[in-house]
């Protein structure tokens, strides 16, 4: 949907990995890892000497779906992209034991990503990636989900990890209110998300508070109101001093850096001045940290090389003709940033374009969205080589 000035409800960014847990096809090589304890110093930029780790579980995942692939460049492209760092879905609890096999292979130079997702009635305006828990479940989500995810972090203190905390979640509450879902979670929102950051709040690990991104709460009237809830959140959780500040542009589109912006000339553009994630974390940012809480970021380049494909901001699944942004690097340019890094893994579907078909959302069936595509998280062939095609820089 197009947003306007006022608080602009938005059906959440679909970013749904798979469900089922994934085997490496091949044996994890002994990493060297570090001697002693990491420590990330809060203020410090966790990435600066670190490399986002490239995790066995997507490259297994590439690996498999290249085995069916006679081209050979893009057999040779889809190797390397598998090189790339990216972060890894914890989104069911089922997958919370692949957190232990990616902190063993994970080495002293490497900084392991993992994104924390499966709050209760997690994504409450969107269908395609709705959750395994329900609203009033948050119990089951502090004990089942969380603290599993805490103990294997505790069990490796000499590795290094980036948390992304419940994409989508917060900004759900400021711009969603008004939806009966999003108001019945609410509660449940709040209170897991301070539970998660309370609980791994542990000395080897960064964490950051996803904020949506710059279509999202770039609007004059969501800025504010944005900011107060995270920092409000955080406070909540005891102001614990390993949340480095916040994730942007999440499993999103837009670009880091565009004059004019991709929506600029619409008819309400004047309303939002985030016309791209550089303006929308510089003004952002400000706000958080008069509100307590540490204000860094780290943004997702993963999809976003090519700019003018939505028709709308609100556009988020499967977007037609969409490539592989800036690989990851602590090189950003902007001292508020901490990293551009890869969340969502390319060639994985934001949600099924059949209309028939369970968790169907309707933007998934949108001129702009690419098509046919598989049921969230399930791997799409077609949409992969066409991240790689239209990669900027190239593979």
């Amino acid at each position: 949907m197009r947003y306007s000035m006022g608080i602009a409800a938005l059906a959440a960014v679909v970013v749904a990995a798979p469900t089922e847990t994934v085997q490496d096809s091949h044996p994890i090589k002994a990493r060297a890892a570090c001697a002693s304890a990491v420590t990330l110093t809060p203020g410090s930029n966790p990435f600066s000497s670190r490399t986002l780790h490239a995790n066995s579980a997507y490259a297994s995942e590439i690996s498999t779906a290249m085995a069916s692939v006679t081209d050979a460049s893009i057999t040779a492209a889809g190797a390397a992209v598998a090189k790339v760092g990216t972060f890894l879905w914890l989104d069911t609890i089922a997958r919370v034991p692949l957190a232990a096999t990616m902190l063993a292979e994970t080495p002293c130079t490497d900084i392991l990503g993992l994104v924390v997702y499966d709050l209760p009635g997690r994504d409450c305006n969107a269908k395609a990636s709705n959750g395994e828990l329900a609203t009033g479940q948050l119990a089951k989500y502090q004990s089942s989900y969380i603290d599993p995810i805490v103990a294997a972090i505790k069990a490796a203190p000499n590795v290094a990890v980036a948390l992304i905390i419940e994409p989508d979640s917060l900004p759900n509450l400021v711009t969603n209110a008004n939806v009966s879902a999003c108001a019945a979670a609410a509660s449940d929102y709040k209170a897991g998300v301070a539970y998660a950051l309370k609980q791994l709040n542990l000395p080897n690990v960064a964490m950051y508070i996803d904020a949506g991104h710059g279509g999202w709460l770039g609007w004059d009237a969501n800025l504010q109101p944005g900011a107060d809830m995270l920092s409000s959140v955080w406070k909540t959780a005891g102001s614990p001093k390993q949340v480095f500040g916040i994730s942007t542009n999440v499993a999103g589109w837009n670009a880091w850096s565009a004059s004019p912006g991709e929506f600029a000339g619409t008819s309400d553009a004047k309303y939002n001045k985030c016309q791209d994630e550089k303006r929308y974390v510089d003004a952002i940012s400000p706000l958080i940290k008069a509100g307590g809480m540490p204000a860094h970021a780290i943004v997702d380049t993963g999809r976003n090389a090519v700019q003018g494909l939505r028709a709308e901001w609100g556009d988020w699944c499967n977007v037609i003709g969409a490539g592989f942004g800036v690989r990851p690097t602590a090189t950003t340019g902007d001292s508020l940033v901490d990293a551009f890094v890869w969340v969502k893994p390319g060639g994985e579907s934001d949600g099924t374009s059949d209309s028939g078909a369970n968790r169907y959302d309707s933007f998934c069936g949108k001129a702009d969205a690419f098509k046919p595509a598989p049921q969230a998280g399930t791997w799409n062939e077609a949409y992969f080589e066409a991240l790689i095609k239209n990669a900027v820089p190239s593979f």
